[in-house]
């Protein structure tokens, strides 16, 4: 493996002069967008080779490592994502060693049509160009930030939920279609929502943020302090901090992940009131409204909602405002004030699904050997009845996609048309123009991909129908519906940051169209939903790609072997964990046990409810819950009255601040995450991203991201080698800091007069 230089140029670059080390560029190629124009450099060294040794090795290293970190994650009971913040932190001491070490040796080969070409195990330094591919390779590791491939959560609940049959081959066919199918499109947008200047993507100025701080120099910090004292001691490195923050949180690990697990969830209501059902269902943060819970497991405040380190104050403002309102005032009312849907006869919060009188219901016997629903079982056991808080969800849930859908038109849609109208016609800007120096990607890459793939699928819903249920029209459909929402939510994110998901209507619509078959509905749904995603994924980093001047080429091969690799690694570690950790994602809730899968049992529920009974038996006629429908509404006309307002009222800034999607789907990861995660992800982003922000600048900007990679690193490692070295044998140690980490049991109880459930007080 050896290394060439970028592309050869396609285009003359245009003149740009150097002054003091900035580019002094023609105005009219200055973007438009004044983020872009703070954050993102205007110049290019197309001899930066970006084809070496080192981001070979390092990118597919670390696309494995979190491929295999986040599906391994994913079925604990506090999951954590390892991000590709962990890997751009920890992979640029690891290429300057690398870049230090390596023979500087140079072979020259002669490859037909191409020529000579020159390979190198180290051509110099260790440069940024390499280190954005690296981090790329990674995202794809981590599905674009997402965590493991969400088409692994059929095969989950196929095996360990449904106790049915599926094999790896069509476990791995669906992986592999539902992740890549959307690139096919995606690369035939790009000209629309990634080269045009105003679709500027404000997401991928963070990581250009961080990348500029890693990769700048170390002298403009000499005799200084990271608080910017002169005189005194020179900061510490980021290096020797980052292993340092590491080690402390591996170590500390220990503890909440083996001696201590109690750290993981600490409830001091429950223990003062040990008796009482409130006071556990006010106090719980795994089962109630979590008041005064809090953790010492990094685990606990970075799963479900990633690292709050990471997140901007104004977007945690946001969540707060919305899980305040949502958990402390509509969850209370419902179920002591106005026992919404029976609410006293379940627990306050529960992602399960319930009788009538309480008891969880029998999914086992409502399914025939058709893999069907059972009508005759499913009259005889009753309808199926949700908490309130996880009916609610659902509520909340309509509503959030009907006002994204009237927020974003109301409030950004004339800007939206002005920047597609400006992108069409604009003249190019100087990133664009940099660009052209490297050979593009040619259509027909798009177009055999996105055939093979839709031929791919094609067979697995033909000749594999019994596994995946879904019939061949309903890929059709799904791949279509996909398709025809990416360009509109694609110019939403790229200008607004927002990105409405399609999961709750794709599986709404299949529901409605093909009832009764769970499996198809979850296929139809990450078909639907992920091929979207997924597309937007891709843009997104190739506009990363086009500011950081990424040969086009090397960022689409980067992006497709990525996620290829990635989505074998997931099917490999669920197939293995599935079949060697006993009564995985089957603990009971008293259960020590950390393999209880929180995100693939809210994913089997929404199979049961959309797909098994359908949504005419839950949200339809014949169903308990069928006024949530209303919510679709109030989301639509909920931004128009804040519009209507901010017309009314124009001098008010604090009027257009009121975002309706994001209040409105604050808690749209509960469940699986809990009052718990909230509060303490609330809590700790607003101690760094507010106060250490505003009254120590210089050492958040400094050493705040590493921290958060260190975090996140020493936990992983911690977790892998207790699994192995004591996971596996099943070895414990039994102690009151063990059992019940909560000591809330009392707060799964229902509190209705005459609703009788094991282990609960009797009212």
């Amino acid at each position: 493996m050896g290394t060439m230089a970028a592309e050869t140029p396609q285009a003359s670059p245009p003149k740009i002069l150097e002054k003091n080390g900035e580019a002094e560029v023609a105005e009219d190629e200055l973007s438009p967008i004044e983020e872009v124009r703070l954050t993102v450099p205007t110049t290019d060294d197309p001899e930066l080779p970006v084809w070496t040794f080192r981001m070979w090795v390092l990118g597919l290293f670390s696309c494995v490592l979190l491929s295999f970190l986040n599906q391994f994650f994913s079925y604990r009971k506090e999951p954590l994502v390892i991000s590709q913040i962990t890997v751009i932190v920890a992979s640029l001491p690891i290429g300057r060693f690398m870049a230090a070490v390596l023979p500087t040796k140079r072979w020259t080969v002669s490859v037909p049509r191409f020529g000579p070409l020159e390979l190198t195990l180290n051509p110099g330094p260790f440069n940024i160009k390499e280190h954005v591919l690296i981090s790329i390779f990674a995202n794809a590791g981590s599905a674009f930030g997402n965590g493991p491939a969400y088409a692994v959560m059929i095969v989950d609940i196929i095996i360990a939920f449904y106790r049915r049959k599926i094999s790896f081959l069509a476990g791995w066919l669906l992986v592999i279609t539902t992740q890549v199918l959307g690139y096919g499109w995606a690369g035939l947008l790009r000209k629309y929502v990634v080269e045009p200047a105003h679709m500027w993507w404000p997401s991928t100025l963070v990581q250009i943020s961080l990348f500029k701080t890693l990769h700048e120099k170390e002298h403009e910090d000499d005799g200084e302090t990271s608080d910017g004292n002169v005189g005194k001691k020179r900061p510490m490195s980021r290096p020797k901090f980052f292993v340092i923050a590491l080690g402390c949180s591996f170590c500390w690990y220990i503890f909440p992940g083996y001696l201590f697990r109690t750290l993981s969830s600490i409830s001091w209501i429950c223990w003062v009131f040990p008796k009482s059902v409130t006071a556990h269902q006010i106090g719980s943060g795994l089962h109630g409204l979590g008041v005064g819970a809090f953790t010492l497991d990094w685990a606990t405040v970075a799963s479900f909602l990633f690292s709050p380190l990471i997140s901007p104050f104004f977007a945690i403002a946001n969540v707060l405002v919305g899980y305040v309102v949502i958990m402390y005032i509509v969850i209370p009312i419902s179920y002591w004030g106005l026992n919404v849907y029976h609410a006293k006869n379940f627990p306050i919060f529960s992602a399960d699904l319930f009788t009538a009188d309480g008891q969880d219901y029998d999914i086992s016997k409502i399914v025939n050997s058709k893999f069907e629903l059972d009508t005759d079982q499913y009259q005889k056991q009753g309808r199926i009845n949700l908490s309130t808080f996880f009916a609610l969800t659902y509520g909340f849930g309509f509503a959030t996609i009907a006002a994204t859908v009237s927020h974003v038109a109301l409030f950004y849609g004339r800007e939206i048309y002005h920047r597609y109208k400006a992108s069409t016609k604009g003249k190019m800007d100087i990133h664009s123009r940099l660009m052209k120096r490297y050979q593009d990607i040619p259509s027909w890459w798009f177009y055999i991909l996105l055939g093979v793939t839709m031929l791919v699928a094609l067979a697995l819903c033909i000749f594999l129908n019994d596994q995946v249920q879904m019939p061949y029209w309903g890929l059709f459909l799904a791949a279509a519906i996909a398709f025809s929402f990416t360009l509109p939510i694609s110019i939403i994110t790229a200008t607004t940051n927002q990105t409405p998901g399609l999961n709750i209507i794709t599986e709404y619509i299949m529901g409605v169209i093909y009832p009764g078959r769970p499996i198809a509905n979850v296929s139809f749904k990450v078909y639907g939903y992920m091929s979207m995603t997924q597309a937007i994924a891709f843009l997104s980093d190739f506009k990363l790609g086009h500011y950081m001047k990424i040969p086009p080429r090397s960022m689409f091969l980067v992006q497709f072997l990525g996620t290829m690799i990635a989505g074998t690694v997931n099917m490999g570690i669920a197939w293995w964990l599935l079949y060697h950790v006993k009564d995985i994602c089957n603990q009971d809730q008293y259960s020590d046990s950390p393999w209880t899968c929180p995100s693939d049992q809210v994913f089997f529920d929404a199979s049961v409810i959309w797909g098994l009974v359908s949504p005419k038996r839950i949200f339809g006629r014949y169903g308990n819950y069928s006024a949530l429908n209303w919510f679709f509404l109030a989301g639509l006309l909920g931004p128009v009255v804040v519009w209507g307002f901010h017309r009314a009222f124009p001098s008010q800034k604090w009027i257009p601040l009121i975002n309706l999607p994001v209040l409105l789907g604050a808690t749209a990861n509960m469940p699986p995450a809990t009052s718990l995660n909230y509060n303490s992800w609330i809590l700790v982003g607003t101690i760094f991203n507010f106060f250490v922000f505003r009254y120590r600048k210089n050492w958040w900007r400094r050493y705040n991201y590493i921290l958060s990679a260190a975090l996140d690193a020493g936990v992983a490692f911690m977790t892998v080698l207790l699994y192995f070295t004591l996971g596996i044998e099943d070895r414990k140690i039994n102690w009151w800091g063990n059992h019940h980490p909560e000591h809330c049991d009392l707060a799964t109880c229902p509190t209705a007069k005459g609703i009788m459930v094991d282990h609960c007080p009797r009212f």
